[in-house]
């Protein structure tokens, strides 16, 4: 079982606080065996294996606990016979009815220090605001990123090594495959699947999947490109399905919702403000476009621009597209203070690429770091503008 350092550093200060730590994150991204790193985490701290109560709402044998009084009896019953803080921790939280007021009632009863995990960005709006509001901190698990990848899969920094990152991706449960290319494409189509329709299908009472389908192939398709509601409009209608752009933008919003995408904004870097139309929208784990859509060979820049993307995100920057006149910047990725740019393209082949690529800095007066990214060897780092191998890139300290 991969440690997953970078975010038990972001859990630790909040063990044995009040403060309800939520996980979430796309179903299967490992938020499960964090619960697990957590409790190995209290071990070590001395706390008894009895004062911890645990429960996985997708185990079928739990289903009777996903009413609310049954879930709040049967942890109350738990809790009684527990001397000492009570640790808590309910995996895929969502799947019980009205479990904010769960929560705050034992929050409210007992000496508890609670843990949640959930895959919908939801989790944290409606009545948890209410409810809860000042009180839990979220933190969004991510698939495996390319160094936890090498990490958990024992390789080398290698080409040989990021070319089966590019195939298959970052979603835990791979390596238990050993990543043989059958089972692992079987498993990731079978989980878009299970996303499909239980994080956005049901949970969003949709009712025309063909159409969810299509729109989410389009999306696949259009990874790190432009495009708006009216763009998969006209596309639809293409294909002789007449749709609204407020459908297209809710179905959107569905798939976000579920962390199967991440809708990525765009800012004028000159006007300073952002722009409110042709955002662009990102995958969250590249090998699963390879295994639902296909194409990612093909598609290579848009796949390392994806992949970029993720690790930004990741790493907890917020992340926009930087519009400067007729140019554009890939990315801005800004966290407190700090700031940086980051343009990330295939390969530096021909001096009108480097000039091409380099040039969108150029009204970009500030003095923040500006980077190119591709996958070529030689550094082809200028004017105080620094060009990274994205192997190299993607291993960088945390902060940039």
């Amino acid at each position: 079982m991969i440690q997953r350092e970078y975010y038990m550093k972001q859990i630790r200060p909040f063990i044995n606080t009040d403060l309800i730590k939520v996980l979430t994150g796309i179903r299967r991204s490992g938020k499960s065996v964090m619960l697990q790193l957590i409790q190995e985490e209290l071990l070590s701290q001395q706390v008894r294996p009895d004062q911890m109560i645990s429960l996985n709402f997708e185990d079928l044998a739990n289903l009777p606990l996903c009413q609310p009084m049954a879930l709040y009896q049967w942890i109350a019953d738990k809790a009684a016979a527990i001397k000492g803080k009570i640790y808590i921790f309910l995996d895929e939280i969502q799947e019980v009815t009205n479990w904010e007021r769960v929560i705050n009632s034992l929050r409210v009863a007992f000496d508890v220090d609670i843990y949640l995990t959930g895959s919908n960005a939801k989790l944290l709006s409606g009545e948890l605001s209410t409810y809860l509001a000042g009180r839990y901190v979220q933190f969004v698990i991510y698939p495996f990123s390319y160094q936890e990848f090498i990490l958990a899969n024992q390789l080398d920094d290698t080409p040989q090594a990021f070319q089966k990152y590019l195939l298959f991706g970052g979603m835990p449960f791979l390596m238990n495959l050993h990543f043989q290319e059958g089972p692992s494409r079987q498993y990731l189509q079978d989980m878009y699947n299970s996303v499909i329709l239980k994080d956005i299908v049901q949970r969003n009472n949709l009712r025309d999947v063909d159409l969810l389908e299509r729109i989410i192939g389009y999306a696949l398709s259009s990874i790190g490109h432009v495009f708006s509601a009216s763009n998969i409009t006209k596309y639809l209608k293409s294909e002789h399905r007449k749709v609204s752009n407020d459908t297209v933008l809710n179905y959107l919003n569905a798939c976000t919702t579920a962390y199967l995408f991440y809708k990525i904004p765009r800012q004028d870097l000159l006007g300073k403000k952002l722009l409110s139309i042709n955002e662009k929208y990102y995958v969250v784990d590249h090998g699963l476009r390879e295994a639902v859509y296909g194409h990612n060979a093909r598609d290579i820049d848009q796949i390392l621009e994806n992949i970029v993307c993720l690790e930004l995100l990741r790493r907890g920057y917020t992340v926009t597209i930087g519009k400067t006149g007729n140019f554009e910047v890939d990315f801005i990725a800004e966290k407190g203070n700090r700031k940086c740019y980051v343009q990330v393209t295939y390969l530096l082949a021909s001096p009108e690429t480097i000039e091409r690529e380099f040039r969108v800095y150029k009204d970009i007066k500030d003095n923040y770091p500006k980077y190119v990214v591709s996958m070529d060897e030689l550094d082809f780092s200028q004017d105080g503008i620094q060009h990274y191998n994205i192997r190299k890139f993607l291993r960088l300290p945390r902060d940039y």
